[in-house]
């Protein structure tokens, strides 16, 4: 892929497609995109990104990631009867979430129990629960009908 150097701002019509989704006019600010690109992620790790995504797209396997979670480890019986899953189910998204690096195994006489791969699953799952339950925000910033801006706080603070 040929990377283009950007020298000037670049002024072009915009598509009457969506009056929210393009601005009236484009300008280009080369050395803001420049600076954007040598932090923007390659191309395989966007990729590898998508694929967690794509797992966790499963309201199942969700359900099933956030139970682990808050167990911190957990049999397969046990997490079958905590989503109202079957045992059959329930291990065949293990299998795709343990394919995927998001929990490990282990084995314990005859029973399996599986925990969260590492912290960071943890982390995402948080922030998205999170995003799912503050609400739309207005263009200010503030939650809607709230009338107060919302604080932005990691995890755990």
């Amino acid at each position: 892929m040929v990377d283009r150097q950007l020298e000037a701002p670049v002024i072009c019509g915009k598509d009457d497609v969506d009056l929210l989704d393009h601005c009236d006019v484009h300008v280009v600010d080369p050395e803001r995109v420049t600076a954007v690109r040598e932090r923007l992620v390659s191309p395989a790790v966007g990729e590898q990104m998508a694929n967690v995504f794509k797992v966790l797209a499963d309201q199942s396997r969700c359900r099933l990631m956030a139970a682990i979670i808050e167990a911190g480890e957990l049999c397969v019986c046990d997490l079958a009867a905590t989503v109202a899953m079957n045992e059959s189910n329930v291990s065949h998204h293990l299998r795709v979430l343990r394919a995927n690096g998001l929990v490990r195994a282990r084995r314990a006489g005859k029973m399996v129990f599986y925990s969260p791969d590492d912290a960071h699953i943890r982390l995402l799952l948080d922030i998205t629960r999170e995003h799912v339950e503050h609400g739309p925000e207005d263009l200010s910033g503030e939650a809607a009908g709230s009338g107060q801006r919302q604080p932005v706080t990691a995890p755990g603070q």
